[in-house]
């Protein structure tokens, strides 16, 4: 069997799922062959939108910017931890990465799987398992510094309140306003492992990784490209995020 390409990266749509509060993202024609001879598309959206990948100057300014890291942070050889199965708004413990980070090291790229693509589009996809900070942790003490999920975020998303916009400015108004942080504010999963030394990476919003999870259990090689754009002093960009899964092993 030769080696398989498998494309984990959304389709980057007008109104596409985006994080609370990110730009939304609007695709319309600029230019036409009709009227310019030719066909240019006008784009807008955030560095956050879709499939991208976070650079450490994401939740920190005095960190490097996705312009300042290696391009080596960006691919390698992958391993896939499966945490397909988990409720809603679950912490994924040091523990139930065990097996992946066994296997992991400095150059892998750790994927977690959560099986939360299946929400895409929906309410329930804010709703996603995340890293404890025990886990995070637990990932930059093995020396792995590029981490991938597929979900939104490695920390839990906050509920976006209200749709109603008149109901959520007097929720605010209400407020204590010495109230602590709401839950999920203060990414500390984003800054365990974008603050590991020499720099790091976290890719959000891959597709469904069960084809990398029966590719690894086959015992086929995995190996992941999470490349972005060039964008300079970013916080981090889109990517187009692919899989290379290897030949099956030989029988003996």
């Amino acid at each position: 069997m030769a080696s398989t390409l498998i494309d984990l990266t959304h389709p980057v749509t007008t109104g596409m799922p985006v994080y609370p509060g990110d730009p939304e993202v609007v695709l319309r024609p600029a230019l036409t062959s009709a009227t310019a001879g030719v066909n240019v598309l006008g784009l807008h959206l955030g560095s956050q939108s879709g499939t991208h990948v976070d650079a450490p100057y994401h939740v920190d300014v005095t960190w490097p910017t996705l312009d300042g890291l290696p391009l080596e942070l960006f691919t390698g050889p992958a391993v896939v931890a499966d945490l397909r199965g988990l409720a809603p708004r679950t912490a994924v413990t040091a523990g139930q990465l065990g097996p992946a980070l066994a296997a992991a090291g400095p150059g892998t790229v750790l994927l977690l799987a959560t099986g939360w693509p299946r929400h895409w589009g929906t309410d329930r996809y804010l709703e996603h398992p995340y890293l404890s900070a025990e886990a995070a942790g637990a990932i930059a003490a093995a020396g792995v510094r590029t981490v991938g999920v597929d979900a939104l975020s490695v920390d839990p998303t906050p509920d976006p309140g209200p749709a109603d916009p008149a109901v959520a400015s007097l929720l605010a108004q209400l407020a204590d306003e010495h109230d602590p942080a709401p839950a999920g504010t203060t990414l500390e999963a984003h800054r365990i492992l974008l603050g590991s030394d020499g720099g790091a990476v976290i890719a959000e919003n891959l597709t469904d990784l069960t084809p990398l999870l029966a590719a690894q259990a086959a015992g086929r090689a995995v190996e992941v490209s999470l490349f972005p754009l060039r964008l300079v002093a970013a916080d981090g960009a889109p990517v187009r995020a692919v899989a290379r899964l290897g030949p099956a092993p030989l029988d003996p």
